[in-house]
């Protein structure tokens, strides 16, 4: 029921919404004669943060059309490579007329990043993809809203999660190298676990950033939320069906709406300062801190339903049971084991002010993955970077892209080496390698 109360608060707030945007514009517009009023940007810095707080949040783009790779831009096209009930995985192509950069383009190493499914789009990781652009053949995961998913399609638990991982990787190829961001660290390690168990090939490189993978390390407050209450508990509470007016209607779900108050409680006081800042940059006419506001909080505010049935896995397998850990999850009957893995290189990323995942939480992969030898396990720690900072922004772009990137780049050199080796036998342990 509180679903569609929130719908119909939401549909009598829209034309409120939109009758501020306009007044704003009004009292803003340069040939409006209201903008020569007495406290005319007073009264549309109001009326804009009004329209902003009211409105409603569509999914973003992506808008990523060009990136510069060594000194000439190339056009870059989104591709829907593989599509499921579930998600998208998109290929971000890129073009050029220039041979030498088309020839060094086509050598680049190839990179799925498995997005979060854990309220935001992926378009979260907008800053993540432009970056490995540069350097990479891109691919993403783009998790669809369950609200807009037909409940024919079925449910959607952890383990088809997992089964999505692997259904990608298998299509991407054995030369992908798996980058995992915040939430699917967990699946994605089950996923390739899974695979090196039943002898498959495994990726070359698992880059994991800033995930649970052992979230009794430094417990953070979204962990003591999940660890101090009962299964049943979120089950009651959270958990709520799509209404009437959504493809997906009927569909039990955890809303959008429920995870950005979560979102906004953990930091009350940072958001209103950043509201109050940003009438204060309408005030002075301050147009790029505003913008920046904008283009933050229409990512931020932008919010996808989770299926019930993959939130209520999520919680019980890693923060209740935990257990990938304890040895003792099973993925459609079979034994996640990561020390299974033996081919694959391993780097572990983490931010020193991360408030999501705690310190020691991803690094604990390296505790799992014993059959890695030593000498292709890596971990990285960001000074000074929060949660979101690892993989967006100044920190990420300056500090982590170029360890990821050299991280990657070693190992795709260290596959050629081995394969130009003019002994067959070496060849053969090459492409076992490789694989």
């Amino acid at each position: 029921m509180l679903y569609q109360w929130y719908e119909a608060q939401r549909a009598l707030l829209s034309p409120f919404s939109e009758f501020a945007s306009a007044s704003s514009k009004l009292y803003s517009h340069p040939l409006s004669p209201f903008t020569h009023t007495p406290m005319a940007q007073r009264v549309s810095a109001g009326l804009d943060l009004m329209h902003r707080l009211s409105k409603e949040y569509e999914k973003p783009q992506f808008n990523i059309t060009s990136v510069r790779v060594g000194a000439v831009d190339v056009a870059v096209q989104e591709q829907v490579a593989l599509e499921k009930p579930f998600c998208r995985l998109l290929r971000f192509k890129r073009f050029t007329d220039d041979s030498p950069v088309l020839a060094a383009m086509k050598d680049q190493p190839t990179v799925l990043v498995v997005a979060p499914l854990s309220g935001h789009h992926s378009t979260l990781l907008r800053d993540t993809v432009k970056a490995l652009l540069q350097d990479h053949k891109v691919f993403i995961t783009d998790w669809t809203d369950a609200r807009m998913v037909d409940p024919a399609a079925g449910a959607f638990h952890l383990d088809d999660y997992v089964a999505y991982v692997q259904e990608f990787i298998r299509h991407v190829g054995p030369e992908v190298n798996v980058i995992s961001v915040c939430q699917p660290t967990v699946p994605v390690l089950a996923a390739i676990s899974l695979m090196a168990s039943r002898g498959e090939p495994t990726p070359r490189t698992m880059t994991m950033m800033g995930g649970p993978i052992d979230a009794r390390k430094s417990p953070t407050a979204v962990n003591n939320l999940a660890m101090n209450k009962s299964y049943d508990w979120f089950e009651n509470n959270v958990i709520y069906r799509v209404p009437v007016n959504y493809p997906g209607a009927g569909r039990r779900v955890y809303p959008g709406f429920l995870q950005h108050s979560g979102f906004i409680a953990m930091n009350p006081d940072r958001h209103l300062k950043s509201h109050y800042d940003y009438f204060m940059d309408l005030m002075r006419g301050d147009d790029d801190n505003a913008d920046f506001h904008r283009t933050f909080y229409d990512e931020y505010n932008a919010v996808l339903d989770m299926p019930a049935e993959y939130y209520l896995d999520t919680i019980k397998t890693v923060f209740q049971d935990f257990a990938l850990v304890n040895g003792t999850w099973e993925v459609d009957g079979e034994l996640v084991r990561p020390q299974d893995i033996t081919t694959s290189a391993l780097l572990t990323i983490e931010g020193e002010l991360d408030d999501i995942s705690g310190a020691g939480q991803t690094k604990a992969a390296h505790e799992l993955c014993t059959g890695i030898p030593k000498s292709r396990q890596f971990h990285y720690d960001v000074e000074g970077a929060g949660h979101y900072g690892i993989f967006s922004g100044r920190r990420w772009r300056e500090k982590v892209y170029p360890q990821v990137r050299d991280f990657i780049a070693s190992h795709q050199a260290e596959v050629k080496q081995a394969a130009r080796s003019p002994r067959p036998a070496a060849r053969k342990a090459a492409a076992r390698k490789a694989a």
